[in-house]
């Protein structure tokens, strides 16, 4: 890479900032009305100016380096800075551009996505909300695809994500701690019981969100993971697994915060097991917050507490 040089325009974050976002250079060409060329020199000539790779380049698009992603989060600040002078002085509209989260499965991430969303005041935006797997949430928010990830971390998941979070420049931030529940439909069986044992679920199918090419025990979503189980099955999206659990009486183990309003046929129960999930957000750590950001996880400690959980920190 060629020595650094001055001259880093107000242009070139902005094609930067879109092409972090496509994960492709073409894709952001089309999505910024520039040629293809135009964007990929671009490009080279901001890694020429600051003297560093920031996008690593295959045939299946382009990925953040580590100096990219810490670029990106300056980047960022200065455009959002550059967006508030004008939206103040010369009445420009503001950015769509507001928010991205990666979540593993949880009501509660989004229903404060939807408070968040409708309290945002801005008329036009671009929210992004991925509910999707371990291993993608920490890749997301490590290249900013997403700011902030939301997931859960146990005695037994511990030591392997928070190596892998601390080798992706991320940190772990706790937001409180559940007991071990059940989700069930409001015909199971069990509905009409106070609690649950390991016994009860012994002939009811387990559900549990398939995690891809990356299916370790310390990625499963679900405590109690390496327990075996007659009738297993893995689904990709809330919406199948709170099916299943209707049509087949399955069950899924989780925090116990379930929204009434968003998911009515569903129903928590307590587990009785000697365990605890442990929530929280990851960020990264060169990277601080926006204020949407901010709000965004305001939101979920307001939800959170609304369910009597108390809150950590």
């Amino acid at each position: 890479m060629a020595r650094a040089s001055s001259g880093v325009t107000l242009q070139q974050l902005q094609y930067f900032i879109e092409v972090a976002a496509e994960g492709s250079i073409s894709a952001a060409a089309d999505v910024l009305y520039v040629a293809q060329p135009t964007m990929s020199a671009a490009m080279k000539d901001l890694e020429t100016r600051v003297g560093r790779a920031l996008l690593s380049r295959s045939s299946r698009g382009v990925t953040l380096t580590a100096d990219g992603a810490e670029f990106l989060g300056y980047a960022r600040q200065i455009v959002e800075q550059v967006g508030l002078l004008e939206q103040r002085y010369l009445g420009r509209p503001p950015s769509r551009r507001l928010l991205g989260v990666s979540t593993q499965h949880y009501s509660f991430a989004v229903d404060a996505f939807v408070r968040m969303v409708r309290s945002s005041g801005v008329p036009a935006y671009e929210f992004s909300l991925r509910e999707t797997r371990t291993w993608e949430i920490i890749e997301d928010v490590r290249t900013l695809r997403s700011e902030v990830g939301i997931l859960y971390r146990n005695d037994f998941n511990r030591k392997v994500l928070d190596k892998l979070i601390r080798e992706s420049g991320l940190a772990f931030h706790p937001l409180f701690v559940a007991a071990p529940h059940i989700f069930i439909s409001r015909r199971n069986p069990l509905a009409a019981r106070g609690r649950a044992t390991l016994a009860d679920l012994a002939d009811l199918p387990r559900l549990t969100f398939d995690q891809g090419a990356n299916n370790s025990f310390y990625f499963a979503e679900e405590i109690l993971s390496t327990l075996s189980s007659a009738r297993e099955i893995r689904v990709s999206d809330r919406a199948t697994i709170f099916n299943l659990m209707i049509g087949l009486d399955g069950y899924t183990i989780s925090t116990g915060i379930v929204s009434d309003r968003l998911d009515p046929e569903i129903i928590a129960i307590p587990l009785d097991v000697d365990e605890s999930i442990e929530i929280g957000w990851l960020g990264h750590t060169a990277v601080p917050l926006t204020d949407q950001a901010e709000r965004y996880l305001d939101e979920v400690r307001a939800v959170v507490a609304g369910f009597g959980v108390e809150l950590l920190g």
